[in-house]
């Protein structure tokens, strides 16, 4: 019999001949950046929905880079360490302010943003580096490695296609508001974010403000301000942290504790902020600016970043027109959330960072209220000063003991980790604020000196004290729905050489944006039209700004603002 025709190598062996011939290492170098992006997937995303678009964004990172690159090997690297990054950094924020990283926190890169990090956390430089010496050999080698090329048609069409379901699914199904509280689905929740924010953006911009209004604020004169009496050097310290402890049950506090919230009156009042556990920089803006970050809405994260040059109007620019020379003294790098930038927008005419200050990382209060004091010193006769005094020394972490050489005196309550170590930075600042009060008499004895204190935000432990046991779902809707217990700290008004002026806006408790209006009226400061007819919203609304009428007060205000050319191009 004739033997049969040879038919060819079997499919099987084409397939075991292809991977012999590629190389089963280069195949790996493929799939691995995938299969490891699954498990990420399945640790951090909890549900469908969130794995839905876990998957999206994944895919569009990979078409990104492989329209690019060619490369689906160093494509699926570098989406990988991208997704690890957005991780670490969720986390990070997470412990820091209690929510992880949206889409926005993409304006957040920058070099003073950077090494205000490092000088929280020293150790983060290290890693850094490390990070980059393992990783960049390894990029180069799944260049070499990758046994394929990816035509950038397709790719580009797959990115588009990924785009577009994304899109949809955010559109149908929006992220609500509070999950960015939840320490978990961060790639989900990080693309989520960013169609959310472009379809925010396009329905009313940055700010929030009504239609045209009939009504129009008049401009004030340059020569309106008539002061009755001596006008006194005015400062503002931002108490960083800074709260009172006793609102939680079961906390022990030392023998004492509580004097440093009163006033000269001998009265605690309530200041109801803007941020829990962290982003200082909301409270920036009410009290400069005078007006609330809530209405940026999912903005709000970056309202001083969005608010350089085009909020000009505040507390500073309202007191230069009353002739006070104004400046700022900030303990981080003045790009941070551009800080120098919306200072000086609100009318501060210098802004001193860290590096003009001199400072070594986190300085004590001490270091801030010497430089205040050596201001005021050089400040010309007769001309009074606006000094906004920014804290740092309560910062968090409160894992390791600030400065131990200083207050050795102390003794901890019992209490466990950190509050201890905060109620201890709590007591330095205390003891250090009245030095600072004690150097004002003793200098200027003839000089009259107006104080205002406020608590930026409780810490970022305060609500496993207010509320121990509470599972993280209802925590963050508690955050979202900004229960008063979890934003609530304290403002106190002090004087040395002056008695603070009697005003009905000197109120028990005040939301942060009417701050700079207590300010100017216990000085007795003349207030611009903007600031009348923010008053008038203050008294008929009983301290509330934003919360009055569901932002309805907020919103007019703003548009009143627009309008009078205080606010541009939001």
């Amino acid at each position: 019999m004739a033997p049969a025709p040879d038919s060819g190598p079997s499919a099987t062996t084409v397939v075991t001949r292809g991977i012999a011939a590629i190389g089963f290492w280069r195949l790996l170098a493929v799939a691995m950046p995938h299969l490891a992006a699954l498990g990420i997937m399945l640790r951090t995303e909890t549900d469908f929905g969130s794995r839905t678009a876990f998957l999206l964004a994944w895919g569009i990172l990979n078409f990104f880079f492989i329209a690019w690159l060619r490369r689906p090997a160093l494509s699926g690297a570098l989406s990988l360490t991208l997704v690890v990054v957005l991780v670490l950094l969720s986390r990070l924020k997470h412990d820091i302010v209690q929510m992880t990283a949206n889409f926005l926190d993409l304006i957040l890169i920058d070099r003073d943003t950077a090494a205000f990090l490092f000088t929280i956390f020293p150790n983060l430089r290290w890693s850094v580096v490390l990070a980059a010496v393992v990783i960049l050999p390894l990029m180069y080698a799944l260049w070499w490695l990758d046994p394929f090329r990816i035509r950038r048609l397709p790719a580009a069409a797959g990115l588009l296609a990924c785009l577009s379901a994304l899109t949809g699914y955010a559109v149908i199904w929006p992220d609500e508001a509070w999950h960015g509280y939840y320490n978990e689905g961060y790639l989900s929740k990080f693309a989520l974010s960013g169609v959310s924010a472009v379809a925010d953006f396009s329905s009313h911009g940055f700010m929030q403000s009504d239609a045209a209004l009939a009504e129009r604020l008049k401009m004030p004169l340059e020569d309106s301000c008539q002061v009755a009496g001596r006008r006194p050097h005015i400062i503002m310290i931002h108490d960083e942290s800074s709260w009172d402890i006793r609102q939680a049950q079961g906390v022990k506090v030392p023998a004492g504790y509580g004097s440093h919230f009163k006033s000269f009156d001998g009265k605690e009042r309530k200041f109801l902020t803007e941020s829990s556990g962290g982003a200082s920089w909301l409270a920036e803006y009410n009290v400069l600016a005078g007006l609330s970050s809530r209405s940026f809405g999912r903005f709000s994260y970056f309202v001083t970043r969005i608010a350089s040059g085009r909020v000009e109007r505040g507390l500073p620019m309202a007191l230069r027109r009353c002739g006070y020379n104004t400046v700022s003294l900030y303990p981080a790098y003045g790009a941070f959330m551009s800080a120098r930038g919306f200072h000086t927008t609100t009318g501060i005419q210098h802004f001193l960072d860290a590096r003009d200050l001199g400072a070594k990382g986190i300085e004590p209060d001490s270091f801030f209220y010497d430089k205040a004091v050596r201001l005021i010193a050089g400040q010309p006769a007769k001309t009074p000063l606006f000094t906004y005094v920014y804290l740092a020394a309560n910062h968090f972490p409160w894992g390791t003991k600030f400065r131990p050489d200083l207050l050795p005196s102390w003794r901890a309550p019992g209490n466990t980790p950190p509050v201890d170590e905060y109620l201890r930075r709590q007591a330095l600042s205390a003891e250090q604020y009245r030095n600072f009060l004690a150097e004002l008499k003793k200098k200027f004895p003839d000089q009259p000196f107006l104080i205002v204190r406020y608590g930026d935000h409780q810490p970022e432990f305060s609500s496993n004290l207010l509320d121990p046991g509470l599972d993280q779902a209802s925590v963050a809707r508690k955050f979202d729905g900004y229960d008063p217990r979890y934003f609530t700290t304290y403002y106190a008004i002090d004087a040395v050489n002056f008695q603070p002026v009697k005003s009905p806006v000197v109120m028990d408790a005040i939301e942060a944006p009417y701050l700079p209006l207590v300010v100017q009226e216990a000085a007795g400061i003349p207030l611009d039209p903007s600031f009348e007819e923010q008053k008038n919203i203050m008294l008929r609304c009983k301290g509330q700004f934003y919360t009055c009428k569901d932002g309805v007060e907020a919103r007019r205000f703003n548009r009143l603002l627009i309008q009078a050319g205080f606010v541009k191009n939001l």
